[in-house]
């Protein structure tokens, strides 16, 4: 059987064999992602994350891998968990800290268990539980995981349910136009009008990946970035550092959306491209502009997936309004083990309620398809 090992440092794992894992097609499991998170200062213990990877070894050979974490708080996760915390203070018990197996900051569907085999999965989250058990920890948690990897999980995790909004080139066009073509004339004027306003207040885009970039453009997509969260009054992850690191680490699956005005970038989207995927991830603004979020957030990831032979586009979380511009609702998926049996009860009726009303959401939403009925 294979021997369990907590590492505190994903340094300690040789890149090649964490990559052995998974087919590479998602960017935010490699290796130089998650590594680099570590190493250039995106995960902070007073925020939350402590890296406890949980590894699988027979002998020197890894046979199968979990991004994994030790969790003081919720922050960054995504899967909104705070009345079951709360629920666990009321009755005197500590929620935190937690187990969490995920990738930091990033709400995008991909693998969770590495392995090789489907017995080498179930024996990950066996060891998941054990550690849990051992930590006298109150549970574990398997964030955006992929379908796949259902069958891994027994009946004592707990199933929850949440939609996003993807764009799929559904019918194999092969340029925008083709794209617009497929929606009702509503939708598909208030994506020319929009557009249109963006081209007249003189914007232009210019689309670069991770090679391309000059040391200003991944400056100013940082800055775009803290300027950002500064808004909204949040604690910025990424460093300037992580963001040069991707450009030298993973430079074609970097890809900038940089808009220019009068010589000057004032907007950006900040995305990473898998294998038939595009993964929008941050965006900033200097300027303000009619229609410049739709235009740099959406429609240049568009136009790029068309142009590329890209598939699919998943531009973030939330966000009902991207329906009319052509991103769907699509079911993602987590998993969650409780230790204390009757809170574990308690909180499968309430997933199961979750769960229904994501499904009656998500067939409402279905009704205000911008696409065209045959």
């Amino acid at each position: 059987m294979p021997t369990t090992r907590i590492l505190d440092s994903l340094a300690q794992i040789p890149a090649e064999q964490w990559d052995a894992l998974h087919d590479g097609r998602n960017p935010f499991i490699a290796h130089a992602f998650l590594a680099g998170m570590e190493r250039h200062g995106c995960l902070r213990e007073q925020w939350g994350w402590t890296p406890r990877h949980l590894t699988l070894w027979e002998g020197d050979d890894l046979v199968a891998a979990a991004p994994t974490y030790l969790k003081d708080n919720s922050h960054g996760e995504f899967v909104f968990d705070h009345a079951w915390a709360h629920a666990y203070a009321r009755y005197g018990q500590n929620y935190f800290p937690k187990l969490l197996c995920a990738v930091p900051y990033s709400p995008v569907t991909g693998p969770r268990l590495l392995a090789r085999d489907d017995a080498s999965r179930r024996r990950l989250v066996d060891a998941m539980v054990a550690t849990a058990r051992d930590a006298g920890l109150s549970s574990a948690h398997v964030n955006f995981h992929a379908e796949t990897e259902d069958a891994a999980f027994g009946p004592e995790w707990l199933r929850r349910a949440d939609l996003q909004y993807h764009w799929h080139n559904r019918d194999g066009w092969r340029d925008f136009d083709a794209f617009l073509a497929a929606m009702d004339h509503k939708h598909r004027k208030n994506i020319r009008q929009e557009r249109a306003r963006v081209a007249r207040a003189g914007v232009t885009f210019r689309v670069v990946h991770g090679d391309e970039a000059t040391g200003a453009d991944l400056e100013g997509i940082h800055a775009l970035y803290l300027q950002t969260f500064a808004e909204y009054g949040n604690h910025p992850a990424l460093t300037l550092g992580f963001v040069r690191h991707l450009a030298a680490a993973m430079p074609r699956s970097l890809v900038l959306f940089l808009a220019d005005q009068q010589g000057e970038t004032i907007a950006g989207a900040l995305c990473l491209r898998g294998g038939d995927t595009l993964y929008g991830r941050y965006w900033g603004a200097f300027r303000q502009v009619p229609g410049l979020h739709f235009e740099t957030c959406y429609y240049q990831g568009i136009e790029y997936c068309l142009r590329e032979g890209l598939t699919a586009f998943e531009p973030g979380a939330q966000g009902v309004h991207k329906i009319a511009r052509g991103f769907l609702p699509t079911p993602v998926r987590s998993r969650h083990w409780i230790a204390d049996p009757a809170f574990a009860s308690a909180l499968r009726n309430w997933c199961e309620e979750e769960s229904a009303e994501i499904d009656r959401h998500a067939t409402a939403l279905a009704r205000h398809s911008p696409y065209r009925t045959a």
